[in-house]
């Protein structure tokens, strides 16, 4: 898909989330997006296409590190529970408590029972969100191996990208299968009526950002309010001039 195409198929998009960000605002609704993948599967474009046009006092994205000692010994949700929404915001989940199912579980960063018990609890702890009325929607980016392979030699090659590629990421290579497993076992632990997954290829990127945009508004209220139109009345008499002449560097700060 060219840059063109896809701009022109990604503005109307956006007029639409701005129409939902307002009826979020207006209506007091509190939504959650989790976006889960594999390295390399598109994540942060598709949260950057979602956010770019919205208004950043609004939407905040919530993408956290490994957790402190403190927080290793917390409940597992805790963490996660201070960054939900309150009324009338919208949170981008890049990565979340699926950590656990995902790189935790294949890297061996978490237990077997450690595992166990967070399948156990995630479908009961969202289906608390959800009871006292969060929005809440998981998505799933697919990537076949020889596109991420794809992928991870651009980061690779690129030293503006190789911030994006760390020595889990590169030991994930060699665990695609793995990988594969334990998202399967998660998802049949945690797809359920109240917190569905909705997988979304992403081979193609530009392709996977329309469609999972595309869902997501699909999968939201009738989100059109009305909005009182916002009038500019003339100006008091001609605009002023604000002049500051030669620009000239300050003197050095010699204190009080």
């Amino acid at each position: 898909m060219k840059d063109n195409d896809y701009d022109d198929l990604l503005e109307p998009l956006q007029e639409e989330l701005n129409a939902m960000a307002r009826w979020v605002a207006k209506t007091g609704a509190r939504v959650l997006v989790i976006f889960e993948g594999r390295d390399t599967a598109g994540k942060t474009g598709v949260i950057n296409a979602i956010s770019d046009r919205l208004n950043p006092r609004q939407i905040r994205t919530v993408a956290l590190s490994k957790p402190t000692e403190r927080e290793m010994g917390q409940w597992y949700f805790q963490r996660y529970v201070q960054h939900l929404p309150g009324a009338g915001e919208i949170v981008l989940f890049d990565r979340s408590w699926y950590n656990r199912a995902g790189v935790e579980r294949v890297m061996g960063y978490a237990s077997a029972e450690q595992v166990e018990a967070f399948l156990d609890q995630a479908p009961k702890f969202e289906k608390q969100l959800v009871k006292d009325g969060l929005l809440l929607f998981k998505y799933w980016l697919t990537c076949d191996q020889a596109e991420q392979e794809k992928r991870f030699a651009e980061r690779h090659n690129d030293p503006m990208k190789r911030w994006k590629l760390s020595p889990v990421d590169v030991e994930a290579r060699a665990r695609y299968a793995e990988y594969t497993a334990a998202r399967e076992a998660m998802l049949e632990a945690t797809h359920t009526k109240h917190a569905p997954w909705t997988l979304v290829d992403f081979n193609n990127q530009k392709r996977g950002r329309l469609t999972l945009i595309r869902d997501l508004l699909d999968r939201l209220p009738d989100t059109a309010v009305d909005t009182p139109p916002l009038d500019l009345p003339p100006l008091d008499g001609p605009p002023l001039e604000d002049k500051c002449g030669v620009v000239k560097p300050l003197s050095p700060y010699k204190g009080p």
